[in-house]
């Protein structure tokens, strides 16, 4: 799913969101502020369908020295004026509270025009609904009853699409829930305890993620759209630190763990068995395939997005001419404090319109 213009699954969702948002100003002559939060992929995914668009400026936050080095090349060396990757201090998880707040400010969403990229926006969640069916129509007709998505996932946006998907009526047996390191939702799903911890920086750093925003999603459906019984869920999440989740079926569902010694050793046997050179991220996706057994893997990146952990697998180091002329260019970025107020105010300094 990594042959878009930035090397990864994002560009289906975000190409056609970027389209929607031009239409969406076109029409209405009202400018937009594009404001996202970014774990590697998402961000150069949205920068590339918003760069030098008329009528949007993009603020995208990404965790300080936790993406690779590639990923942060990719949206800091696009010379657009409307473009501002921000960094700032901690993890994923803390520029998307930020995001989440701000969204939350009612007024000054108003006043700037604000608008969300990161799956937040279903209208990306729905864009990526649509390789789940071309991929279950691939497949023989004698095994199209017997499919599991082994999908790697950090904010479980693109697992979300495939269970949408199924509830529309694919029929898929199950869905695998493939975590690295960081691994909340493998938790959830062996001990019921949903209990975010901190983030340890990993080989798979998309997946570097301990608050899954779309799982919170997820839950309004599997609770029969128990809208205040989600909403008591999150407010003793944020009390307690931890909530027990009961009352949905499992079964639609496993999950796999993998750190980064297992992220190599799946490099390796994807390419000894496959003959395919698997990312970090798609390698936790091999995680538990097993013969007699119909899976499909999402792969997320381009391998070369990640070439040292590449070549500490399988000793080969792989390139992308899109990735080589990004080193040739100069980066422009912005670091910001990690606060909401603190964003906030950069983006009035800044906002289109």
């Amino acid at each position: 799913l990594f042959h878009g213009p930035t090397l990864a699954f994002k560009d289906f969702g975000l190409q056609i969101v970027g389209s929607l948002f031009a239409d969406q100003i076109k029409r209405t002559g009202k400018p937009i502020n594009v404001l996202g939060a970014t774990s590697g992929d998402t961000g150069s995914a949205a920068i590339h369908g918003l760069a030098n668009q008329p009528g949007v400026n993009a603020f995208i936050l990404y965790p300080k020295g936790r993406i690779s080095p590639l990923q942060e090349r990719q949206m800091t060396c696009t010379g657009a004026t409307n473009i501002f990757p921000i960094s700032i201090e901690g993890s994923f998880d803390d520029a998307q509270k930020i995001v989440k707040e701000l969204f939350g400010d009612l007024s000054f969403k108003a006043e700037v025009g604000l608008s969300a990229i990161n799956s937040i926006n279903l209208a990306r969640v729905l864009a990526q609904c649509v390789y789940y069916i071309h991929a279950w129509r691939s497949l023989p007709d004698a095994v199209r009853s017997d499919v599991t998505f082994n999908v790697p996932t950090g904010n479980f946006g693109n697992i979300f699409a495939g269970w949408l998907v199924s509830k529309m009526g694919l029929p898929v047996k199950r869905f695998r829930i493939a975590t690295n390191q960081n691994d909340i939702l493998y938790r959830l799903y062996t001990t019921g305890e949903y209990s975010p911890g901190g983030v340890d920086p990993s080989f798979a750093p998309s997946m570097d993620i301990q608050v899954a925003s779309n799982f919170e999603r997820f839950l309004f459906y599997a609770l029969d759209g128990d809208a205040q019984g989600v909403a008591a869920m999150m407010v003793e999440l944020k009390e307690k630190g931890s909530v027990r989740i009961e009352g949905f079926d499992p079964d639609t569902f496993t999950a796999s763990r993998t750190d980064d010694g297992g992220i190599l050793r799946l490099i390796r046997e994807a390419k000894d068995r496959y003959g395919y050179v698997a990312d970090p991220h798609t390698a936790c996706g091999f995680e538990e395939v097993t013969d007699g057994e119909t899976t499909v893997v999402l792969s997320t990146a381009h391998p070369a997005k990640f070439p040292s952990v590449i070549e500490d697998a399988i000793g080969e180091h792989p390139v992308h001419p899109i990735l080589e002329a990004l080193k040739e260019k100069d980066p422009v970025n912005y670091e910001v404090e990690a606060t909401s107020g603190a964003i906030r105010d950069f983006i009035l300094s800044r906002a289109a319109g």
